[in-house]
């Protein structure tokens, strides 16, 4: 007996300490705090009100009336127990006579006026129980979606093969985590592979593409001996997938149909291999050249031209990849167009070379860490934007995490397709064609 009284207590105690009017939610402002606080406390004011009516008023009113509002908004409000316990004080309230005359009322107004309130009782009670199994399903469909977005955009660690490695990225889908850019860093035995592209549009639409490129270049790192060839896999691999689409848009057409939307997308490919010595490769495919950073200063890492984004015209004969060669403390940071893209209130674009190096200016003389560089330009793209964005935005940084002792200083990238650079040896500077 005394066993059981026991466990019945503590599982009281249990929902009491659980049950919390204002839990706290994490990163939340003090704006926040007030709004769900004003929430909490508006049926207690509405009840208020009305009794102060009441108890001024000449008795030919009836704002008792009134009180069958309190419910539906301690339901819309707070939840199911502030709905229950509020809606039976507002009930035994309507019994009691309150106001000058008052008591001659004849009863059967308050009596209707209390069955109304405990109408809206009953009905606010089912709609938060429908709201709150909702919700949950919600939860737990946001947590599935989650995880499948993050298979195909999979964070990265903070080293990869002996290289400091960060990324931000921010979609312009409302809910989505990735959405048209793609970007990931493999280690491999001939260095850490890079790739990061925009698929033409943005949002959910292009995750298809998104995943069908990641899948082909995690694989194709791994095999193919120089970057020439993992940009050929990729290309062949996005052929067949905008045919796929085309066959499945139009059946009777088998596929062949010039004026198909999967006929006019294209995807934009920046290639780049990277040794713990400084030593990179990259080959680009209408893509942004990323900036070369030190502290204080940053550069773009070429000036020329790429080459057209894949699915547009076939890839040349002979791909010759950039090569060159980071000084201690020198990194690179990748993006997506959306970077540059983003527009404030008055149209203007985000000046992403000048507030990276207002960042770099910020971490002098040392150049920051790749995440605290990531995280400052995303953090100033969402300011200058207004957290409203008009297209997907990937960053990637990326800096040798061992220095290289005795390192002469090297010259800029060289333009793609420069036969030699006093960097790498004259038989090491392209692949073979593939």
């Amino acid at each position: 007996m005394i066993r059981t009284w026991a466990r019945q207590c503590g599982r009281v105690r249990r929902r009491v300490q659980a049950w919390r009017p204002l839990p706290p939610v994490e990163g939340e402002t003090f704006r926040g705090f007030a709004r769900r606080l004003f929430v909490l406390v508006l049926p207690g004011l509405w009840v208020a009100g009305v009794l102060v009516w009441e108890l001024a008023g000449s008795g030919h009113d009836q704002p008792l009336q009134l009180l069958a509002a309190a419910p539906a908004i301690a339901c819309a409000g707070t939840g199911r127990r502030e709905c229950v316990v509020l809606g039976g004080l507002c009930a035994l309230l309507a019994l009691v006579p309150f106001g000058p005359g008052s008591g001659i009322a004849p009863p059967a107004g308050r009596l209707g006026t209390c069955a109304a309130v405990l109408a809206v009782v009953v009905a606010s009670y089912l709609t938060a129980g429908r709201r709150a199994r909702l919700l949950r399903e919600l939860d737990r469909t946001r947590d599935v979606a989650e995880a499948a977005q993050r298979l195909v955009l999979r964070p990265l660690p903070e080293r990869l093969g002996g290289i400091r490695v960060a990324a931000g990225h921010l979609s312009a889908g409302e809910g989505a985590l990735i959405g048209g850019d793609l970007y990931d860093a493999v280690p491999t035995r001939y260095g850490l592979r890079v790739v990061i592209g925009d698929v033409r549009g943005h949002g959910l639409g292009a995750i298809g593409t998104v995943s069908v490129m990641l899948g082909c270049f995690r694989e194709a790192v791994h095999d193919e001996p120089g970057l020439p060839g993992v940009l050929r896999r990729l290309d062949r691999t996005l052929a067949r997938h905008l045919a796929e689409r085309a066959r499945a848009e139009h059946p009777a057409c088998g596929g062949v149909v010039t004026d198909s939307p999967a006929a006019e997308e294209f995807v934009t490919v920046l290639l780049l291999q990277l040794a713990p010595s400084g030593e990179f490769t990259a080959l680009n495919c209408g893509h942004p050249w990323p900036y070369r950073f030190s502290g204080g200063a940053a550069e773009p890492a070429a000036e020329d031209g790429p080459l057209p984004p894949l699915g547009l015209f076939p890839l040349p004969d002979r791909l010759r990849p950039l090569s060159g060669r980071l000084d201690r403390g020198e990194g690179l940071l990748l993006y997506t167009d959306g970077a540059e893209d983003a527009r404030d209130a008055d149209g203007a674009f985000f000046p992403l070379d000048t507030q990276l190096r207002a960042c770099l200016a910020e971490a002098a003389p040392e150049p920051p860490l790749p995440g605290a560089l990531v995280t400052a330009v995303r953090d100033r793209i969402v300011r200058h934007a207004g957290g409203r964005l008009t297209d997907d935005v990937a960053l990637l940084a990326l800096a040798p995490g061992r220095p290289r002792a005795g390192a002469a200083a090297s010259p800029r990238v060289p333009a793609q397709g420069t036969p030699h650079t006093p960097d790498v040896p004259r038989g090491h500077h392209g692949s073979h064609p593939v």
